[in-house]
């Protein structure tokens, strides 16, 4: 490396996916002069391959559609669903400052968002759930107004886009799955593929935002004109420590090293440890080598601000309920040889679908939450075998909703039963054999199911008995429940799901400021988590959708007001 030469700022971001932009925003806007550094040559980190939604109750939006709730509804949720994990103090730093957050970047900022207000929390039978209200995302975004920005952003996740077109949670993905089935639903389907084409034509990427890369977008467009300093493929080496404060980094650029110096310190926002194989091995039940876990996010999310912390004083917290955001996954084998993962997310809940471990039974209510069925396949695979459970469909299933990156009717199946992904059988027990599940345990469980499903029942496991389960199924089923339908018209297709995740929840150790804590819980100067660097506020239980971009933006605006001397207790 050639000698260092130095940078002189306010405040220091290490990392530029939803959290790390969040404060450099924040804190830029507050006056602050801000630079964000990324490993990576994109900006955008996990949050660019997420679906993009946010938990944010009491958010403007919702109060916007008269949507009243009290105060200590969610807090009484999150009571519930962390026991002793509950941290009052986080807790309350999280629900009295996400309302406030979205407000400030509705705005101040090109941040604009559109509501989630149908989307209910996921265990409906916990007290202080709700049905309504909790859900943002960012409003779909033309890249053109980022101009020569928009290529420095990440794209959409190539598993879950179609030709590289990314398909908006909610309304936008309820056309593409109902548009054989709606003319208005065809219609929108054709604007938009039409619109897609020519992007690809004109710009060579899709140019209509949305999702997770819609929040990036709109995030880097508010940070670029408020004067950030981006700096990608700039991955930061190690932490400036002076008398016990943390007053910037070493960052590695362009073949040389640079000090920069941060008087108001350093926001960690590196998107923890999902792709570190020797932490995976040692934290995750069931994970013996470390590589059997499919991770989404990007290869860069691999503990890099998770060991600077460490190296300045910091704690990893391991006492949670889990250390990872579980997410069911397949691997999808590519025709250029690489290979991609496919979050199983909607389809689970759609009538006519069963998931069953290797003994040919079922496990576990596959219209619950993604965390809750991974969670589940881990716990009760048979011990001794591979993790792993196998999502069964017939034809009608698969051609009306697809089956995880096999897509729906009119794209053909026939290509991903050749490559392997999708395994068909005649019959049920001919598809049990392709899969190396017991044939007459599966055709019984099958029988079984088959025999409620008639009637919209599922006795086993109350699949469609609460307002997020019928959330996750169809609306225009013709049946009496949305979630169930019997799976009776061959041929049968089946999937492989593993073991997989959306991000980490083992983190360093923060307080209500998301400041980091030493060994004997007393703030390090100068030194913040934001997002998974920081242990999740959820005590690492899943109770909703959201809930790791919802505290990871709201943590983000909390450090970076801190940062800014803004706010209480300051």
């Amino acid at each position: 490396m050639t000698p260092l030469r130095g940078i002189d700022c306010d405040l220091l971001v290490v990392g530029s996916g939803a959290s790390g932009l969040a404060a450099a925003v924040t804190a830029a806007w507050h006056g602050l002069q801000v630079v964000v550094v990324e490993k990576e040559p994109v900006f955008g980190g996990a949050t660019a391959w997420s679906g993009g939604w946010m938990w944010a109750p009491g958010n403007p939006l919702a109060k916007r559609a008269c949507i009243v709730e009290d105060p200590q509804q969610p807090r009484t949720y999150l009571q519930n669903e962390l026991g002793p994990r509950y941290d009052a103090a986080r807790v309350d730093a999280l629900l009295d400052n996400a309302p406030e957050m979205v407000a400030f970047f509705e705005q101040h900022t090109a941040l604009q968002f559109a509501d989630g207000n149908a989307i209910p929390d996921m265990h409906g039978d916990t007290p202080g759930a709700a049905t309504q209200g909790h859900q943002v995302i960012a409003a779909p975004y033309d890249a053109r107004a980022l101009g020569p920005l928009h290529k420095r952003l990440r794209t959409t996740m190539r598993e879950t886009s179609f030709l590289g077109m990314p398909i908006m949670a909610g309304a936008d993905l309820g056309a593409f799955l109902s548009m054989t089935r709606s003319p208005k639903s065809f219609l929108h389907v054709a604007r938009r593929f039409v619109r897609h084409l020519r992007d690809l034509a004109f710009h060579g990427r899709a140019m209509h935002l949305v999702n997770g890369v819609a929040l990036i977008g709109r995030l880097a467009k508010s940070a670029d004109d408020l004067k950030v300093q981006l700096m990608e493929s700039a991955p930061a080496r190690r932490l400036i420590v002076e008398q016990g404060a943390v007053r910037g980094a070493i960052v590695a650029t362009a073949g040389c090293e640079i000090a920069i110096r941060a008087r108001r310190g350093v926001v960690l926002a590196a998107g923890g440890f999902p792709n570190d194989v020797a932490r995976r091995q040692a934290m995750f039940p069931r994970t013996p080598t470390g590589r059997e876990h499919l991770a989404l996010p990007p290869e860069s999310c691999s503990g890099d601000g998770i060991r600077l912390g460490e190296q300045a004083g910091g704690v990893l917290a391991t006492d949670l309920a889990s250390p990872v955001a579980w997410a069911p996954v397949s691997r999808v084998p590519h025709a250029d040889g690489t290979v991609g993962h496919f979050p199983h997310i909607i389809e689970r809940g759609k009538p006519g679908l069963i998931a069953v471990l290797s003994n040919g039974r079922r496990f576990v209510n596959e219209a619950g939450g993604y965390h809750d069925y991974t969670a589940a396949m881990v716990a009760q695979a048979p011990v001794g075998e591979e993790v792993c459970s196998w999502l069964i469909c017939d034809h009608r299933f698969q051609r009306r909703y697809g089956l995880g990156y096999a897509r729906p009717f009119p794209v053909p199946a026939g290509r991903f039963v050749r490559n392997g992904y999708l395994k068909r059988g005649a019959t049920i027990e001919a598809l049990a054999t392709a899969c190396g599940i017991d044939p007459a345990a599966l055709a019984e469980t099958v029988r079984r199911f088959n025999e409620h499903a008639r009637r919209g029942e599922d006795p086993a496991f109350g699949r469609g008995s609460t307002p997020y389960n019928r959330k996750m199924g169809d609306p225009l089923h013709d049946g009496p429940n949305p979630c169930v339908a019997p799976i009776e018209h061959g041929p049968f297709y089946a999937v492989k799901v593993l073991p997989g995740s959306f991000g980490t929840f083992a983190g360093l150790k923060t307080d209500a400021h998301a400041r980091v804590l030493d060994a004997h819980r007393v703030a390090i100067e100068g030194l913040y988590a934001v997002g998974t660097d920081m242990a999740s506020v959820m005590g690492g239980q899943y109770p909703s959708g959201g809930i790791n971009l919802g505290p990871a933006m709201t943590f983000g605006y909390i450090a970076g007001r801190h940062a800014a001397r803004v706010g209480p207790d300051l």
